[in-house]
């Protein structure tokens, strides 16, 4: 061999050297961003890897948490649906079931949100990372912060939570002005036949109430939901449960005629004209769009 292809020959080798480690540190800036594109969440049931950024989610539960924090869905559960206050977001979902395991696999989601009491969670989990939440385990505040922690999105949702407590803070102290710091409240919901009066944590804008706002309920109804978060009763015995003032979840669509008896007439809070009513479908839910929806109808209603 000649000696004056040697040198070419060497820097020959070294280019190809060169060339192979720039190769080997792409593939290794590649599997990082690959696995930068998930992260742990600490759910319920222990950590599960979700993605980063998830692009579609299947909420079958807790749609209203998902929507606030700006995460596309793509299947939501039939609940839902009914809430006009989702309705612009959700023009384009689909209304999935968790009978329908077909259905929610078309959908391709990335992320799938459930209750804990949902059926067929192994079949959703070979689908996608399917969370599950218990209602009421943690408090509807903290209940958004899981959520952002889930949706990689927690600063967002830490921001929501701090303005909404002092919002619901100044209304509080305005509406307590008005109408006295010992006025009691009763929040009462009536649906396929059964009628209920609700406890500080079950949805219908009770969380702003007794817990964000300060009003106080009557001690009857205090007792009575401890236990359940709610009570059933019928409308005869309504007047003992019945505070200052009434707000009532209702449904338009079901029999209200226990409006018309002079039982519920004779109640003092009606007949001071302190009764409140709201549309039950866009009370049902305690998810940020609810909340700040319910917080506006309460400043409105009871300062007017």
């Amino acid at each position: 061999m000649s000696k004056k292809l040697i040198p070419f020959i060497l820097l020959l080798v070294l280019i190809i050297s060169a060339c192979g480690n720039k190769t080997t540190g792409t593939s290794g800036e590649e599997t990082k961003k690959e696995e930068d594109s998930t992260i742990t969440y600490e759910s319920e049931n222990g950590p599960i890897e979700v993605p980063a950024d998830p692009q579609r989610v299947v909420a079958l539960t807790n749609a209203g948490y998902v929507l606030k924090l700006g995460v596309n869905l793509v299947g939501v559960d039939s609940w839902s649906m009914t809430n006009p206050r989702y309705a612009d977001e959700l023009k384009d979902v689909e209304v999935v079931s968790e009978d329908n395991i077909e259905k929610i696999a078309e959908l391709q989601p990335d992320l799938i949100i459930a209750a804990s009491t949902t059926k067929n969670i192994d079949k959703l989990g070979k689908i996608a990372p399917t969370v599950t939440y218990t209602y009421n385990k943690v408090d509807y505040l903290t209940q958004h912060l899981e959520i952002g922690k889930l949706l990689n999105k927690e600063k967002e949702a830490q921001a929501w939570i701090d303005d909404f407590k002092a919002r619901a803070k100044a209304a509080g102290e305005a509406i307590k002005a008005k109408i006295g710091e010992d006025a009691t409240v009763t929040v009462l919901e009536s649906y396929d036949k059964s009628m209920y009066i609700l406890g500080d944590s079950w949805g219908r804008g009770t969380e702003i109430l007794y817990q964000a706002m300060g009003l106080k309920m009557p001690e009857k109804v205090k007792e009575m939901t401890e236990k359940e978060g709610y009570y059933t009763l019928s409308s005869e015995v309504l007047p003992e449960y019945v505070g200052d003032y009434l707000v009532i979840s209702k449904y338009n669509d079901q029999d209200n005629s226990y409006q018309e008896t002079d039982v519920y007439k004779n109640i003092p809070a009606v007949k001071n004209n302190h009764v409140l009513e709201a549309n039950a479908y866009e009370f049902i839910f305690n998810d940020p769009i609810s909340l700040d929806y319910q917080l506006d109808f309460f400043k409105e209603n009871f300062l007017k």
